[in-house]
């Protein structure tokens, strides 16, 4: 009758052992990697219908393609010249392809000269129903309501993507001072009011060259200013934007994300 060999029954216990905790180090190494990979991966927020009928529409989400901007859409808060919520749960700037090529130029027009500097977006496109609200809400003369806002039966540009509200960031994330408050209601946010102002004092000397740095900037970029107010800009004409694109309505949207 063979001898048991003791040698192999004392050495397989201390093999096994050692197998074991070599698999759950394996199988721990793997559940601290699997979780730091969930922690490293955020899960996008769900976009609302109107952004994704927008993205049917065609048109381009700002962010996407030029992540140095910042979007700051004042109408989907209550930091407005009426402080009503008009976006909902629309966070993000669309414009019209077009419209995006001439911002991207005009970004990089700001690099040449100013280093660092990049835009801010106040609003991009608007839907129709946005822009009833608007005109609804403005308490101004009815005379002069459609120096501020678009008459809706009109249309606005904004309604086809084609027209932004934007201003200057320098580099160290502080909006430059052009005299008055996005959306302020009054002859000082005139951009062919701003060498007037400036000369009675009503406009430092920085806050002309602000001004000045943005429409010399969005001029080269082809864009042309409002007559009323120095935030806005147009890509094209109303009625050349009519003629090619799409209105912007939440109630079409229905029927293009079904």
């Amino acid at each position: 009758m063979p001898k048991p060999n003791y040698i192999l029954l004392i050495i397989l216990p201390i093999l096994t052992f050692l197998y074991d905790c070599n698999s759950q180090r394996d199988k721990s190494i793997a559940s601290l990697q699997i979780q730091k990979n969930l922690e490293l991966y955020v899960i996008p927020k769900p976009e609302s219908k109107a952004e994704v009928c927008l993205q049917e529409m065609g048109l381009v989400k700002i962010v996407d393609s030029l992540p140095e901007i910042i979007v700051d859409l004042k109408y989907t808060s209550t930091d407005n010249f009426i402080g009503i919520d008009f976006y909902g749960s629309m966070t993000n700037a669309y414009v019209q392809y077009e419209c995006f090529v001439k911002l991207r130029n005009a970004y990089n027009i700001l690099q040449q000269q100013k280093p660092g500097y990049t835009f801010i977006i106040y609003d991009a496109v608007r839907s129709t129903e946005a822009q009833q609200l608007m005109w609804d809400s403005v308490d101004v003369p009815p005379g002069i309501k459609h120096w501020y806002v678009a008459n809706p039966q009109k249309g606005s540009i904004h309604n086809f993507g084609m027209a932004l509200d934007i201003s200057i960031v320098d580099s160290i994330g502080k909006v430059l001072d052009m005299g008055t408050e996005f959306d302020f209601f009054g002859e000082q946010a005139y951009p062919n009011k701003t060498d007037y102002f400036h000369q009675n004092g009503e406009l430092s000397d920085e806050q002309y060259n602000n001004r000045q740095l943005l429409f010399s900037i969005m001029s080269e970029a082809l864009f042309y200013v409002s007559k009323t107010e120095w935030w806005h800009f147009n890509a094209a004409s109303l009625n050349y934007s009519k003629e090619k694109y799409e209105i912007f309505s939440l109630n079409n949207c229905e029927n293009l994300i079904r």
